[in-house]
């Protein structure tokens, strides 16, 4: 299975970034780091909120009903007269439940370290929102998985595994940030001066995007 960022290299997320970048007014590389930051992040507080059996049961029945993957059949419908607001609601929606409280803390960072401020950062994450949950919708269906186990699974192998500590660190530094805005600095200091990254995966490539 791909994971998320190999996603983004491919051709339908060459697609994503374009379409979600000519719709939300941002340049198209600025719009590639955001989502290239963001989407692990969506993914791994997914991952924590379905570690429960409620938040479990909450993802399923959304990735069986309305984000079950039709999204990704016609993207060039989805961005071509611009995307629809019903969209955007849903992607603030999504937001508002995965990430809860930590939303403004994490649109602060990645704002921070991409060169874009945290309104135009949340307006890429509203379209880029319910695309992710079709990507995953389409996944779980392909693998036919029906309970949390092969759900946490499917997560877990899209985000790099278990193996990758450095990158799922990473993850939860973001996540627990209180939303208070000093979250950029606390941040910003894990990558700051660090040369001893690792150079390959995600770990590799959100150090690249955050190192300076």
């Amino acid at each position: 299975m791909a994971g998320i960022l190999d996603l983004l290299n491919s051709d339908l997320g060459k697609q994503i970034v374009s379409g979600v970048a000519g719709s939300t007014g941002n340049d198209s590389n600025k719009t590639n780091s955001v989502l290239t930051m963001a989407l692990p992040v969506l993914m791994k507080a997914m991952e924590r909120n379905a570690a429960t059996p409620e938040g479990a049961q909450g993802l399923q029945r959304a990735l069986e009903t309305k984000h079950d993957g039709s999204i990704l059949d016609n993207l060039g419908g989805l961005f071509g007269g611009g995307v629809d607001e019903s969209v955007k609601q849903d992607g603030a929606g999504i937001l508002r439940h995965v990430l809860g409280a930590k939303q403004q803390g994490v649109e602060q960072v990645i704002g921070q370290k991409s060169g874009l401020d945290a309104g135009s950062v949340a307006n890429i994450l509203k379209v880029a929102a319910p695309i992710l949950m079709g990507v995953l919708g389409k996944e779980k269906k392909q693998q036919n998985i029906s309970d949390s186990n092969g759900l946490g699974g499917l997560l877990g192998n899209m985000l790099g595994g278990s193996s990758a500590a450095n990158e799922q660190s990473f993850l939860e530094k973001i996540l627990d940030a209180d939303g208070d805005g000093s979250v950029v600095d606390d941040v910003a200091g894990m990558f700051l001066g660090g040369s001893n990254k690792k150079s390959g995966g995600l770990g590799g490539l959100l150090g690249g995007l955050f190192g300076k």
